[in-house]
């Protein structure tokens, strides 16, 4: 695939317009100022190299990849995000479930898409929004005692499978698009959660997974499990 293609199959996410915005506003303002107020450049070459590494971090962070999954869906649990898978156990769930599930996690760091995808096909049952902490996302409590947002969604097979938005120690906003009684797909957006942070997957027991502790997933490409 050429560059020109690649370049054709990325966008930048709606929830980074306002900030990519008013950061390069911001840029241009702060580098106009000390290109025309000191006499000695230094400084605004500078702040001229900072901002353009910055803004372009940015702009990394808020792409959004346009992708389709192309493949067979029944019973496929698809990533719902990019990044690395940092659990892959067996837990007890008490806030929905409150029995034995499987957990997969996946970790965003800032270099990664932030998107996320949801993970199966089906009714959106329930959501909601719980406020917590903001511990670094990899670690293990951080999935009951951080800021999370929570999706039930039942498949056309009536298995329910949980995806939890989890904010870390850098972001401070979770934006979830899922609403209850709705139908959703792969190759939708279920969200987006603005500089670092993860998404846990619950399965039932029996599901069949196939990554493992620190595989690098693609979201909404990489599958993760195959349901009973």
């Amino acid at each position: 695939m050429s560059r020109l293609k690649r370049l054709k199959k990325i966008r930048i996410h709606r929830e980074g317009t306002h900030t990519l915005a008013g950061s390069l506003t911001l840029i241009l303002a702060v580098n106009a100022a000390l290109y025309f107020g000191l006499e000695c450049k230094i400084p605004f070459y500078a702040v001229a190299v900072i901002s353009l590494i910055v803004y372009g971090i940015l702009v990394n962070f808020f792409r959004c990849p346009i992708r389709l999954f192309g493949k067979e869906t029944e019973k496929v649990v698809v990533a719902p995000a990019d990044g690395k898978v940092v659990v892959v156990e067996e837990v007890e769930e008490n806030e929905y479930f409150h029995d034995r599930r499987i957990m997969v996690s996946i970790f965003m760091s800032l270099v990664n898409v932030h998107a996320n995808w949801y993970p199966v096909d089906g009714t959106v049952k329930k959501v909601w929004h719980q406020n917590g902490k903001f511990m670094k996302a990899w670690l293990p409590k951080a999935s009951t005692d951080n800021e999370r947002s929570t999706v039930v969604i039942e498949t056309p097979e009536g298995v329910e499978v949980m995806a939890r938005q989890i904010a870390g120690a850098m972001a401070r906003r979770i934006v979830t698009y899922a609403e209850p009684g709705e139908e959703c797909y792969i190759d939708e957006h279920m969200g987006f959660i603005k500089f670092g942070s993860r998404v846990d997957v619950f399965l039932p027991l029996g599901t069949e997974v196939f990554v493992k502790l620190g595989q690098l997933t693609t979201g909404n490409q990489t599958v993760i499990a195959k349901l009973k």
